[in-house]
Formats: structure tokens, C-alpha cells, sequence
């Protein structure tokens, strides 16, 4: 595949509009398509998906924002309007329909790119720290500007390609990284995606999670580490 163009950067606004071009998910859409995205990396044994065992993903209380309640009509829906077009494949044989995914090509992004996408459709808006740490498990970026590298592209990606797949939010303040959502559902709301608006309760769970996984997956990091230089690892001490 060539290589992604990159031209002019796009001009801060209040509204990034849909890309000329460039097909509109819905988000149960984009539930389904993260959902299966994740289950190939993480569960490849299962993969492809019965509708029960993707129903279960789509509907996860956790390493999910925002939370949804699906069920199998709405899901059966957006399966058949996924497969029209060309983002989703139906196993055939067998007793059981099976279901996957078909992202990378059907968009047309590089691998990376594809495991961005599919971890802000299940995750919303992520710092590229953020990004990394929750990719893990799906694709290893070597670094944080590894990270960023791809996500520059998705953002200054050429008009003939569609347009730009994801947009750089409004830094909060007190925080040092900007965080990043995608376009495949549309314009994004910059205003409402400000920080200062009272988040929900789903929200601030989510983040929680999300700040409680990356705290579990430092604490891997140095128990690898102590153990490869053959010392006693730190002890760990309960929240109060």
C-alpha cells in the first residue's frame, strides 16, 4: 500500500466536519467493529465471532466508553449494514454464524493505524500515552512517538484518501498531552468535548478502569524487570 499523503494541517475549529468521501459509522457501527478488532488480538482461538460471544463484547462493563446495553436486533442490524459495506464477513459452514471484521482493508489503513482506530471506537478519547498502554495486547508500538507518528498520519490524511480519520482535542487544563478521537462516526463536538463539564458517572468509571489497568500493567513492568535482574520486587501497599 503507498504510503499516506500529508497535507496541509487543518484549521482549528469549533466542528470538524464528516470527510468528503468517507463512510459514516453509526456507533453501535463502531462498537461492533472495535469489539471484533479486539476479540481477533486477544482471543484469536474464538475468532471469528458467534453473535452471542460478539453481543457480549459489544456490551463489556469494562474497557468500554461509553457503555451500551445491545441487544440482538440492534446487533443483527448493524451487522447486516456493516457486511453491505464491505467492513464486516460472514463465516460460512457450520451450525453458528461467525463474524469478522475486515477494517483495515475496507478503510484502507495501514495496520497501526487500524489498531488506533479500533481502540478510540471502543475506548473514546485517549492521550497517545494512553493509546500505547491500552494497544498492547493488540499491536507493540516501540515508543509514545511511534504512537503519535501514526495518529499524524490518520489526521493529515489526503482528501483523495477520504480525509482525516482522527482530530487532536482541546488540551484540559492542568494536563500536559491532548487527547485524540476519531471521525468515523462524524464531526466531533470540539465545545462539548471540552474539559470543565461535569463528566458522568460512566465516565469517570471508565476512567478509573483506565487509570487502574495502566497502574496494573507498570506494576508487570518492574516484577519483569526485578525478576531479570534477580531482585525482590517492591511491596505492593492497598489503596486506603
Amino acid at each position: 500500500m503507498a504510503a499516506m499523503q500529508h497535507p496541509e494541517t487543518m484549521d482549528d475549529t469549533s466542528t470538524i466536519p464528516a470527510v468528503p468521501g468517507q463512510t459514516v459509522l453509526t456507533p453501535v457501527q463502531a462498537r461492533v467493529l472495535g469489539t471484533l478488532m479486539e476479540k481477533a488480538r486477544t482471543v484469536p482461538d474464538s475468532y471469528p465471532l458467534s453473535l452471542n460471544a460478539l453481543l457480549t463484547g459489544c456490551n463489556q462493563k469494562t474497557s468500554r466508553e461509553p457503555i451500551m446495553s445491545l441487544d440482538e436486533a440492534a446487533l443483527a442490524s448493524a451487522l447486516d449494514e456493516l457486511r453491505a459495506l464491505g467492513l464486516v464477513r460472514e463465516s460460512s459452514g457450520g451450525r453458528t454464524a461467525r463474524y469478522a471484521h475486515n477494517f483495515q482493508r475496507g478503510i484502507g489503513v495501514f495496520e497501526q493505524a487500524a489498531v488506533l482506530l479500533g481502540m478510540l471506537m471502543l475506548r473514546g478519547p485517549q492521550t497517545a500515552g494512553e493509546l500505547r498502554l491500552n494497544t498492547e495486547r493488540w499491536y507493540p508500538f516501540a515508543d509514545i512517538s511511534s504512537v503519535e507518528g501514526f495518529l499524524d498520519e490518520l489526521l493529515e490524511r489526503s482528501d483523495e484518501k477520504g480525509g482525516p480519520l482522527v482530530v487532536k482535542l482541546p488540551r484540559a487544563p492542568g494536563t500536559r498531552e491532548q487527547r485524540w478521537a476519531h471521525l468515523l462516526c462524524g464531526p466531533v463536538d470540539m465545545t462539548a468535548a471540552e474539559p470543565g463539564a461535569a463528566p458522568d458517572a460512566p465516565g469517570r468509571d471508565a476512567r478509573i478502569e483506565r487509570l487502574e489497568a495502566e497502574v496494573a500493567a507498570l506494576r508487570q513492568a518492574v516484577e519483569r524487570l526485578c525478576a531479570e535482574l534477580g531482585v525482590a520486587p517492591p511491596p505492593t501497599r492497598d489503596a486506603p
